[in-house]
């Protein structure tokens, strides 16, 4: 697939993040600690890999963009997008985190609306998974959109539900 992740946003550089990046990837997800009691367990850097390295059935790597938004040289957000999942029109948001000190301020909101505007014309939905315990995002989620499907999944120390939006 022909796809600029640059595109992504007119304000920050956007970039492919790679294993090297791990720790600047980890620093962020650390200021997040709410995230991680509602989606145990702690973060580690070998999560991270493992994360950046995974894949939901019947996808590969070309499928996947793992990337980050940079304001100067600091990383102030992390994008796990995921065409084609779980089907050939959709687009999957496997996570997206805000470093703390850009949250509330609308940053995310508009970042999220940038890459929506941004995806190729042959997609005509977003999805992504929120954990149940997790009202923050929730709650961000539906601002920018989403609605809850009525669809989820059990991960083994908590619940998932799936919420979508439809594309222009």
């Amino acid at each position: 697939m022909s796809f600029k992740i640059q595109e992504l946003s007119s304000l920050y550089k956007v970039k492919k993040l790679t294993l090297k990046e791990v720790p600047i990837i980890l620093e962020l997800a650390k200021t997040n600690p709410y995230y991680y009691e509602c989606v145990p367990p702690s973060i580690t850097a070998d999560a991270i890999e493992k994360d950046m390295k995974a894949l939901p059935p019947n996808t590969t790597m070309k499928d996947k963009f793992y990337v980050g938004f940079f304001k100067n040289k600091e990383l102030i957000a992390i994008l796990d997008l995921i065409f084609n999942y779980p089907n050939s029109h959709t687009i999957f948001i496997g996570l997206f985190m805000m470093h703390k000190k850009y949250q509330d301020q609308g940053i995310g909101s508009q970042i999220v609306q940038e890459i929506l505007s941004h995806m190729p014309a042959i997609y005509t939905e977003v999805r992504l998974g929120v954990a149940t315990k997790n009202k923050i995002s929730q709650k961000f989620w539906q601002k920018n959109g989403f609605n809850f499907t009525g669809k989820g999944y059990q991960q083994p120390l908590y619940t998932v539900q799936i919420m979508s939006r439809k594309l222009p």
